[in-house]
């Protein structure tokens, strides 16, 4: 994006009142009809390919305990349905609140006493988008109670908080401004229903912290690491905002 650009939206959105997205809309509605075609056809989903090489990651034994996921979990395609749509929330043994990645981290360090993978590495999102996957369909449907409630807030307050040199904040864009064009691009409302999904822009799949990373690098912000409370508490309030849209893993996004 353009600093033009930017601060184009930065003054529209000075002179609109915030408002939720209403109604929800997935973030496939805005993109081309090339997108919508490759995610809606498993046989052309370049995601697909990450599917499959968790499907057989999670039939591989792995760390000193020499288990597997299904050895344990069985078949993904029932002990995992229905699993994606609950993330993010608070794991009891850490005491913290984790994403589907941090949840298969602690799998493989509790389980199978093998080191955590890598973020963004092929072997997590391999695993993420195959568990994903199993909820494709299911509306996302989060719980906020007493546990996760100061993450949920405090997500919430990032949303809105101003940031970079751009001095904009998610609801400038993906409250006031969506459906409206920022160049070549229609403002989405910024969903993460689709993730990890497939960008063409990155020729890969990625995780949403790695597209929520990139706003920041567009409105030239101070980069939260991968795994930062910054990022997990995002991704919790931006879960509960989407509540209702169907998990679409693996994605298809320009």
């Amino acid at each position: 994006m353009s600093a033009a650009l930017l601060l184009a939206v930065a003054s529209a959105a000075s002179a609109a009142e915030p408002r939720k997205p209403s109604p929800l809309k997935s973030g496939i509605e805005f993109t081309g009809e090339s997108a919508r075609s490759l995610q809606s056809d498993d046989f052309a989903n370049p995601g697909m390919l990450w599917v499959a090489r968790g499907e057989r990651l999670w039939n591989e034994s792995a760390g000193r305990g020499g288990k597997s996921c299904a050895g344990c979990h069985g078949d993904a395609a029932g002990s995992m349905k229905g699993v994606a749509a609950r993330y993010p929330k608070v794991d009891p043994g850490a005491a913290r609140l984790i994403d589907l990645e941090g949840r298969i981290n602690l799998c493989r360090e509790r389980s199978q006493q093998a080191a955590p993978l890598a973020h963004e590495s092929d072997a997590l999102l391999a695993l993420t988008a195959y568990v994903a996957h199993q909820s494709r369909g299911m509306p996302l449907a989060v719980t906020v109670d007493w546990q996760n409630r100061a993450d949920f807030e405090r997500g919430r307050e990032l949303y809105h908080r101003r940031i970079g040199q751009m001095n904009l904040a998610c609801t400038h864009c993906h409250d006031r401004n969506w459906g409206r064009n920022l160049g070549p691009e229609t403002i989405s409302q910024g969903h993460g229903n689709a993730f990890p999904a497939y960008r063409l822009e990155w020729q890969s799949i990625g995780s949403l912290q790695r597209r929520i990373r990139a706003c920041y690098y567009g409105l030239r912000a101070e980069m939260p690491s991968y795994g930062a409370k910054d990022l997990l508490d995002l991704e919790l309030y931006l879960a509960w905002r989407a509540g209702g849209l169907p998990v679409e893993t693996p994605g298809v996004r320009r």
